[in-house]
């Protein structure tokens, strides 16, 4: 028979049960016995006490009824005795449920078997876990949804006020001749401008971190696609004063993408490289094949970023400069949308910087060419 099906509850019981019977009828027949030898030991007139008595219950309730009365106890007390510990084992349970249901989540029970009764004490555990782990996932989102809304409201409010303010000069003919309204105009404007971006940048980041973005995947060369993305840069690097470099990239990197997504990622990146490295004079982008992996590092030079703020810089409107100044940073949204972007892409991130130098490193799972035009074939075929 199956060793997992005989170290069962039920197996347990029919144990007990019959060992109880067993021994309930081995103390009967040899108390019989025993009864029998005293008695016929010597003449009743010089009976002992306890034979006496015993001859006495025989004589007045009778030798039946005495021994089912002794073999019910017997039986109730050895069954009692052999299922104990399982007893035990139930209490626990029933205490551990009660301390979950209280909300002490963190209340583990012990598993003592691996019966029905340990893979039931092993499921409250995982149950407790889980509730606990949604428990803090749901308080995690309650304090960045707080955080969302204090973010977005502080960011809203200082171009729109900036906007309002100056609109008010104009409304109200505050400016003294048509050069200082055109000033006016122009940064409101220019906040306008901000406004927009931090508007767009808030729906791209809701619309890529819900995770559900469908993508129009296809099999892409990270190597091509990067130079041509680092070639439409070229106007907003010299505006910056630097020049773009690649290191590596001798043999094609091939991952599946969907490219009109995966290019906003790597805009926020170039652009954050482009925004913090103008000391350096060059933003360098490496490729290269690491096992399994495509890996692309952007780096730049200039400022490093204090370690402390490294766990930090793709959290959505978390900005190294604490003033959250425009002139220093940007929305604050920008890394959080690359990072999104690149986990749905099946993709990593992280952030480095040290000595003057900060790298922004992407690995993607490598993919065929070949495999996926076959894909592609069949997919035709069938359709």
């Amino acid at each position: 028979m199956n060793s997992t099906l005989i170290n069962t509850v039920r197996w347990k019981f029919i144990y007990a049960f019959l060992l109880s019977g067993i021994l309930t009828a081995a103390i009967l027949y040899g108390g019989s016995k025993v009864v029998q030898s005293i008695l016929a030991a010597q003449p009743y007139p010089n009976y002992s006490i306890p034979a006496r008595g015993v001859r006495w219950l025989i004589n007045n309730i009778g030798s039946i009824p005495l021994m089912m009365v002794i073999g019910v106890l017997g039986f109730v007390l050895f069954f009692f005795l052999f299922t104990r510990r399982t007893i035990m084992v139930l209490n626990e349970i029933t205490a551990g449920i009660q301390e979950v249901a209280k909300g002490e989540l963190s209340h583990r029970i012990e598993v003592k078997s691996s019966d029905e009764f340990g893979v039931v004490a092993a499921s409250i555990n995982q149950m407790a876990e889980q509730l606990q782990i949604s428990l803090e996932e749901e308080r995690n989102a309650v304090a960045a949804k707080n955080d969302l809304i204090t973010g977005v409201s502080h960011d809203l409010r200082t171009p729109l006020t900036s906007i309002l303010g100056f609109l008010e000069y104009i409304e109200k003919d505050r400016y003294q001749d048509e050069i200082e309204m055109r000033y006016y105009v122009s940064i409101a404007y220019e906040k306008s401008l901000t406004l927009r971006k931090l508007i767009d940048d808030l729906f791209e980041y809701t619309r890529v971190s819900g995770g559900n973005l469908p993508l129009s995947m296809t099999t892409l060369n990270l190597n091509s696609f990067l130079m041509q993305l680092a070639e439409e840069f070229t106007p907003m690097l010299e505006e910056a004063s630097m020049t773009y470099a690649f290191v590596g990239g001798q043999e094609p990197l091939w991952i599946e993408a969907a490219p009109g997504e995966l290019v906003r990622a790597y805009e926020n990146l170039f652009s954050n490289a482009i925004r913090y490295g103008s000391k350096g004079k060059v933003m360098e982008i490496g490729l290269g094949l690491e096992g399994e992996e495509a890996v692309v590092r952007i780096s730049n030079y200039g400022d490093p970023i204090p370690a402390q703020d490294l766990p930090y810089l793709f959290d959505r409107f978390y900005r190294v400069d604490k003033s959250r100044s425009r002139e220093t940073g940007g929305t604050g949204l920008g890394l959080a949308i690359a990072k999104s972007m690149i986990e749905l892409h099946h993709g990593t991130i992280a952030a480095y910087s040290d000595k003057g130098r900060t790298d922004f490193v992407t690995r993607f799972p490598l993919t065929s060419p070949l495999a996926s035009a076959r894909s592609v074939d069949d997919h035709n075929t069938h359709s």
